[in-house]
């Protein structure tokens, strides 16, 4: 992996003072002539949304050259801009609770996790507690000055493998950056139904479905979405694939799967049903109780050292006991 060293904007994250603030210090690219305050700040800021950067600006925490600012001011490159964001939100209300965490690394900046399927990785409705994020705060309290408690990028409540988590701001915002210039490596080993006898790619845009609202569809208003897959092993049923990440649109994998009619083994949304193979192979692939889906490998710039870095993990024992047993039958029924 090319190692980018432009990020452009370097904040900072000074010594918390008194009210419990970080102080951000940024310095607006010469690329962004021409910008709306707001607009170069969300760009620089990815992490936060544009309606709370222009909160912050009627609230004057955000600083350009020493002068208080307005959303629509104009900025040229090269300002000077100090950035005091508001942790006293209902974001920051979350609970530190006492939950392992099977970390693979962590060092100043970053916290590697391999999650359990099972695990929801941010608190939302109905699962308000027992998250990641929750874990995260009483593993490094510290986060509680990040947003989302550092959290970069999602995994699925039932998709298991390594996520990153950001122990500051400035790593926060780097890391992004990352996810943004499409520098992370991103691997995962899928299970999905049927015989796929060569590699390839789907590259379809990727969005809320039109009908369903709590699915993902292949739709032309859909965001760019592009999954690489490559095939591992053919199995009784189904195929073990490699699937990387071009980019990282909810559900991604798995509606792109699903789109070329080779969906995961186990998806309670998006699956289907076995074709061409023995009953006792059916009902164990219809018997699986989650989409069969790994983070396995990741890859990525540490924001400090410039180091590029790379981890991966063995497969869960719920889709290695699967592997097996699969193995062990017949390819087709006789």
């Amino acid at each position: 992996m090319k190692q980018n060293d432009n990020y452009n904007a370097k904040p900072s994250l000074s010594t918390l003072n008194e009210t419990d603030e970080a102080i951000i210090n940024l310095v607006i690219p010469t690329d962004y002539a021409g910008l709306r305050l707001d607009q170069a700040l969300a760009k620089l800021l990815p992490h936060w949304s544009r309606n709370r950067i222009q909160s912050w600006i009627g609230e004057k925490r955000i600083i350009l050259d020493g002068n208080t600012c307005s959303t629509k001011q104009k900025v040229w490159g090269n300002e000077q801009i100090q950035v005091s964001p508001n942790f006293d939100s209902a974001a920051n209300s979350y609970t530190a609770e006492a939950i392992t965490l099977d970390i693979i690394f962590e060092d100043n900046a970053l916290i590697v996790i391999n999650k359990p399927a099972g695990m929801v990785v941010h608190p939302g409705s109905g699962n308000w507690h027992g998250t990641l994020l929750n874990a995260l705060l009483h593993h490094a309290p510290q986060l509680e000055n990040v947003p989302r408690a550092g959290i970069v990028h999602r995994l699925d409540k039932n998709t298991s493998g390594l996520l990153v988590v950001a122990k500051t701001i400035e790593a926060q915002t780097q890391l992004v950056r990352q996810l943004q210039q499409r520098t992370v490596k991103r691997d995962y080993l899928a299970l999905v139904l049927g015989e796929i006898t060569q590699n390839g790619t789907v590259d379809a845009p990727v969005g809320r479905h039109p009908v369903h609202r709590t699915k993902m569809a292949i739709t032309t208003s859909g965001k760019t979405a592009r999954t690489h897959y490559k095939m591992l092993e053919s199995l009784t049923g189904c195929s073990l694939l490699q699937c990387s990440l071009e980019t990282g649109r909810t559900h991604q994998i798995r509606v792109h799967m699903h789109a070329i009619h080779h969906p995961l083994v186990g998806d309670p949304v998006y699956g289907g049903k076995p074709r061409n193979t023995t009953p006792e192979t059916v009902h164990l692939l219809m018997e699986f109780p989650r989409q069969a889906l790994h983070a396995w490998q990741l890859g990525l710039i540490h924001p400090e050292n410039g180091q590029t870095m790379h981890w991966h993990t063995e497969l869960p024992d719920d889709l290695a006991h699967l592997l097996q047993l699969l193995r062990e039958h017949p390819q087709t029924n006789s």
